[in-house]
């Protein structure tokens, strides 16, 4: 498999499709370019920044420890996000340079106001963990 089919790959996990607006938060040199392509290439657009303006449908947040407040920046992310979207949190796999705990990420998620669905593997150095807002009854 080429690194180009598992980034494909990758976007479908995180179920981004044809059409959609994807928020990028927390972009740095570390990043993935490989996933960012894949997520540009899927969605047939470029990734929007925080001062879009608008609804989007999901939100990658790359997240590493010592960038701040996590419960602070997932609140921030929901900002523009429209209803039953996800927030993607993309940090780095335990054992890598400043992993987060997923501790840390299982105690922030709820006082956000969100819940932690899955965590799938985007690269060799980065992993994603989902994050919805609970549906209301």
């Amino acid at each position: 498999m080429s690194p180009s089919q598992g980034a494909d790959l990758v976007v479908d996990r995180l179920g981004i499709k044809p059409g959609m607006v994807v928020q990028e938060l927390g972009w740095d040199e570390d990043v993935d370019d490989e996933v960012r392509i894949a997520i540009e290439d899927a969605i047939d657009a470029d990734l929007v920044d925080g001062d879009h303006g608008n609804v989007v449908d999901a939100v990658i947040m790359w997240w590493r420890d010592g960038d701040g407040d996590l419960v602070d920046a997932l609140v921030d992310s929901l900002t523009d996000l429209v209803g039953g979207g996800a927030v993607w949190l993309f940090s780095p796999k335990v054992g890598r340079p400043n992993a987060v705990a997923p501790s840390d990420v299982a105690e922030a998620a709820p006082v956000a106001g969100l819940s932690t669905t899955t965590t799938v593997a985007v690269s060799s150095d980065w992993s994603a963990t989902k994050l919805v807002a609970p549906k209301s009854h």
